[in-house]
């Protein structure tokens, strides 16, 4: 939180919320995702300056705060951590640019991020593969969990996928799905201001990018390209009568 890379703490999902103040949502208070709400607006939603709803994109909060999430967060975390494996390919990187940790916070350091996982991956797969081998050997390859639908109940399920921190959360009732919420990666990144005007971290990271030529701003493509943006994960609009699905040219 604020780039302290010595205050790294444990993250809690009780404190995620999400905002549609600046989403062409219908208003309405901050909610968890298990109380989470997804009500288009019913007129054609449309960019108009200063109408303050621009996106089809949730505004997703921690403690009221936008994270990024993906390579770099993990990197930085694991670094602030003293990863074992983590720690000495980070320190290499920043000896080799000659530049101090806090260089990281960059489009610089999204994309190196990348090349530093792929590398601690490579390397660690090397033990899995031998352990695999093992399980395989001793005959343990158990990979089923036999499960029964409750009555009713609610459940998340957290993961870090290549693009990011992703959760789904459920709600169950009479055995039906009540309520289906997920924040993916995208959601994270590309999420729009929120009611405070917080910006969103894709949008925080263009503010102050030089550009060369501003008919052709590659930086700023260059920029978002870092975070590996998906549109179609974050966002899904669908015709709820006829279930057509439209194309959207963007202008």
């Amino acid at each position: 939180m604020n780039r302290n890379l010595g205050g790294v703490k444990m993250a809690d999902q009780a404190n995620v919320t999400e905002n549609v103040a600046r989403a062409w949502y219908e208003d309405g208070a901050d909610l968890h995702p298990y109380k989470g709400e997804t009500k288009p607006l019913q007129e054609n939603p449309k960019y108009r300056p200063g109408d303050g709803k621009y996106s089809w994109f949730k505004a997703p909060r921690y403690e009221g705060e936008p994270c990024e999430v993906g390579p770099l967060t993990r990197v930085l975390v694991a670094y602030a951590k003293g990863h074992k494996e983590i720690k000495p390919i980070v320190d290499s990187v920043l000896k080799t640019l000659g530049v101090p940790a806090a260089a990281l916070f960059s489009t610089l350091g999204r994309t190196a991020a990348r090349g530093i996982e792929a590398l601690a991956i490579g390397e660690r797969n090397q033990v899995w593969v031998g352990e695999l081998i093992e399980n395989l050997k001793s005959g343990d390859t158990k990979t089923y969990q036999p499960y029964e639908m409750p009555d009713s109940a609610m459940g998340v399920g957290l993961n870090d996928v290549p693009r990011g921190s992703l959760g789904h959360w459920i709600q169950i009732e009479n055995k039906k799905i009540k309520n289906y919420q997920y924040v993916v990666p995208s959601t994270w990144n590309l999420g729009p201001r929120d009611a405070n005007s917080k910006l969103g971290p894709v949008e925080e990271a263009l503010i102050g990018t030089p550009v060369a030529d501003p008919k052709k701003p590659l930086e700023v493509l260059r920029t978002v390209h870092s975070f590996d943006p998906c549109i179609a994960c974050g966002v899904h609009v669908i015709d709820p009568d006829s279930n057509q699905v439209y194309k959207i040219k963007a202008l």
